[in-house]
């Protein structure tokens, strides 16, 4: 036993993957105290080559050489000529640039409100340049100064592209992430707001904030989320939907583990309810985690109006879903195995408006499904101008002729138009794709086995979300496990004062959401009593 022991861990030790670190570069983190100013340039020149955006200028100020270094393509220029060189010419009486404490002196009086930072090492200095700062650098000083100058050309706030509003706020996120980051803190003006950064993407170093609410979020969600961000390693992030995946419990699955929205009001909500954002630099969709199937049929609009108004819209779009999902398969079943379950006279019809197509049911459905979808792309991908007149033309023109040449029947263009203009009422899009894809599996399904096999696959989908989990979180919550005291804003939206509590299956450090008061009434008439 213990020469079979001792195999057993030759074995797992050849296994383990064999880690070679490569020496650091020296140079790269050099103190800035072992280069001169001549060095430091070509050091600079060798680490951008020959981009043209980078300027490196030879400075004199209090008698002190000085070099300025800066990427044209990241600074604001015109504050750069008009406030800092000035500010920098300018005569400090009894000042000697000689020490740190010089330096500190210098940066306290010209740049105090101007978030200044001394650095020291060249991987500094590099890092600064690329995130938009301008670097000084003094003859005989052990530190720079790196001040903050991006530029500010941003896309001006605008309405959500992908998520219209009728009632509520117009303002939408936008690429800028220190825009986002204003746009919450004015809808919550609380200390408690906290905003931490990460820097993910080995190339292209993009900025990454999570932000939640301290006192009310659960800090082992919290903790979850910054040990997911850490362990990315890849080179470059260039969207939201990198990070979605990348954190994601579970990529196997059509269904989305993270709320992507362009609504900043979403988003306060969601951070008040205890949830945590995500914000990437360079796109206007931002993540809300964890996410469950609830939080897809929900719309910050529904608070906004009266809470049966918000009810009905809520039910409908569940059954939106539905009808999205299983209508194709449901035809494709009834008409190849269940006849029995139409009436006499509807499936009389049905079969006259059938007899001169050459196709089965499933061919008639899947050449209809796949052709709107080829035009769904097409109208997403065609200029604005004419993208959405060649969907909506197109699928008349081509379902009219289809059924006029005799290859589909006229009530597949109805099941066709129903399901998709059902598909469009889901209010996120990448929920809405999870229904298109799982739609053609039903049909499938449904050929071989009829609506027995709707029904097993329907049952393998509700297992499938309820092995689902959104940062520990199940994504049927609250519905399973249920939570009775939670239902007041599942499937029906209770009125606004009743809603006390925020999710349980958070786990929040404070469940109660607001006190209870009880439903608001008029004041007694004159001459009744107060009850």
């Amino acid at each position: 036993m213990s020469i079979l022991k001792s195999l057993l861990k030759m074995r797992k030790k050849k296994e383990l993957p064999i880690q070679i670190e490569e020496p650091p570069d020296a140079d790269a983190g050099a103190d800035l105290k072992t280069l001169s100013l001549e060095q430091l340039k070509e050091k600079i020149k060798d680490e951008f080559g020959s981009t043209i955006d980078l300027s490196m200028d030879d400075l004199k100020t209090e008698g002190k050489d000085a070099l300025l270094v800066y990427l044209t393509s990241m600074v604001d220029t015109k504050q750069l000529k008009e406030t800092f060189l000035q500010s920098l010419s300018g005569k400090h009486d009894g000042l000697k640039l000689t020490t740190e404490d010089d330096l500190k002196s210098l940066c306290k009086e010209k740049f105090g409100g101007a978030g200044y930072q001394l650095i020291e090492t060249f991987n500094d200095i590099i890092t600064a340049l690329l995130f938009g700062n301008i670097i000084i650098v003094f003859k005989d000083l052990e530190k720079a100064l790196s001040l903050s100058m991006a530029s500010s050309e941003d896309r001006s706030i605008t309405e959500p592209s992908t998520q219209t509003v009728i009632r509520g706020p117009k303002d939408g996120f936008v690429e800028s992430i220190s825009t986002n980051v204003s746009l919450l803190r004015r809808r919550i003006k609380n200390r408690n707001l906290r905003f931490e950064k990460f820097i993910i993407g080995s190339e292209t170093n993009t900025s990454v904030y999570i932000g939640y609410m301290e006192g009310i979020s659960n800090k082992k969600i919290v903790e979850e989320v910054r040990k997911r961000l850490r362990k990315i390693k890849v080179h470059a992030i260039f969207e939201s939907g990198n990070i979605e995946e990348l954190i994601a419990d579970k990529t196997a699955t059509p269904f989305p583990l993270a709320l992507n929205t362009e609504r900043p009001d979403t988003v306060a909500a969601n951070l008040l309810d205890g949830k945590i954002v995500i914000l990437v630099d360079g796109t206007p969709f931002v993540l809300l985690v964890p996410a469950v199937l609830v939080d897809f049929f929900s719309i910050a609009e529904d608070y906004y109006q009266n809470f049966m108004m918000g009810s009905f819209l809520r039910i409908i779009r569940y059954l939106a879903f539905m009808i999205a999902l299983i209508t194709p398969s449901l035809y494709v079943g009834i008409l190849t195995f269940h006849h029995e379950l139409l009436p006499t006279p509807l499936l009389l019809g049905i079969i006259a408006q059938r007899e001169g197509v050459p196709f089965p049911a499933v061919i008639e459905v899947l050449i209809m499904e796949v052709t709107f979808e080829i035009l769904r792309e097409a109208g997403v991908r065609m200029p604005r101008a004419v993208g959405q007149t060649v969907s909506i033309v197109g699928a008349l023109v081509i379902g009219q002729a289809a059924a006029e040449a005799g290859i589909i029947s006229n009530i597949m263009v109805i099941i066709v138009a129903i399901t998709a203009i059902a598909n469009f009422v889901s209010p996120t899009y990448s929920f809405a794709a999870a229904a298109r894809l799982l739609r053609f599996m039903l049909i499938i399904v449904s050929a071989i086995l009829g609506l027995y096999g709707v029904l097993l696959v329907l049952v393998f989908i509700v297992a499938h979300l309820s092995s689902l989990r959104s940062f520990g979180v199940a994504y049927l919550s609250p519905v399973a496990p249920f939570i009775i005291e939670q239902q007041k804003d599942v499937f029906f939206r209770f009125p606004f004062w009743s809603m006390r509590q925020r999710p349980a299956y958070l786990k929040t450090q404070n469940p109660e959401k607001m006190p209870k008061t009880g439903s608001p009434s008029p004041p007694p008439m004159k001459g009744e009593r107060a009850n």
